[in-house]
């Protein structure tokens, strides 16, 4: 039981005589147990953030048809995740376009950029988002650049892919450094 003693203490000498003073004892038992209830209570009736999960596009190995992997070069926007932090991009197809290296603290308003241009050439289309983290990205690199696509509110599901990474793609990376 929790107990407030509030005793006089007293055996002071040379001092004036004085009734003695009946000790007082509080009860904190009760105290306790309301204080315990309410954080139960806030315990159970707070709502705790849910954990939001972002789309992801993945290629299946075994669909080959046409319709399904299908892209429209021109609203189509790779990025290719390199080592050091650095990104190359390019729009259109891999053996047709010259990558350009970017730091990812740059690469919001290239995304924005792209994303402007597609809209305006087709007439309001999307544009669709290729990512392809090669051995010298990190994971940190991937979740940045996935982070930087719901920046940017780009509204289809990007494509990841890590296992079809054009002989060009890196050639030009390894040139630059970043592969």
């Amino acid at each position: 039981m929790a107990e407030l003693d509030n005793s006089g203490g007293g055996g002071k000498k040379g001092k004036k005589v004085r009734s003695k003073k009946a000790n007082t004892k509080v009860d904190l038992t009760a105290m306790v147990d309301l204080a315990f209830l309410l954080i139960t209570f806030f315990m159970l009736t707070t709502s705790l953030s849910k954990p939001i999960a972002m789309d992801i596009a993945k290629p299946d190995k075994d669909d080959n048809s046409v319709e399904r992997n299908e892209l429209r070069a021109s609203e189509t926007m790779t990025i290719l995740l390199g080592k050091n932090n650095k990104v190359a991009w390019y729009m259109g197809e891999a053996n047709k376009a010259v990558p350009t290296i970017e730091n990812f603290s740059d690469i919001r308003k290239t995304i924005l950029d792209n994303k402007k241009k597609v809209a305006e050439t087709t007439g309001g289309r999307q544009i669709i988002m290729v990512i392809k983290p090669t051995p010298g990205a990190t994971y940190k690199n991937f979740v940045d650049i996935m982070d930087e696509l719901a920046i940017t509110k780009i509204a289809t599901a990007p494509a990841i892919d890590d296992e079809n990474i054009t002989d060009a793609e890196k050639d030009f990376m390894k040139k630059a450094g970043i592969l």
